[in-house]
């Protein structure tokens, strides 16, 4: 979830997805690394948190972090 998107930002839109689907993992994408914005991610329901430029081996990573164990 980028959390800079017009119209709605990704904070309102992840509270409303997690509404709809509470399981499924929500990762906040953002160029801003403030502990500040960290937690407001984490508040509005967002499993994990990246920070833009994105390492396509963080990014999967933290992907395969988030899938649920079977």
């Amino acid at each position: 979830m980028d959390i800079k998107i017009p119209v709605m930002n990704g904070f309102e839109a992840t509270r409303l997805i997690k509404q709809l689907r509470p399981e499924l993992p929500v990762i906040a994408q953002t160029a801003f690394t403030s502990t500040k914005e960290k937690d407001k991610a984490r508040e509005a329901g967002c499993n994990g948190f990246i920070t833009k430029p994105i390492k396509k081996s963080e990014l999967i990573a933290l992907i395969h972090q988030l899938q649920p164990r079977q």
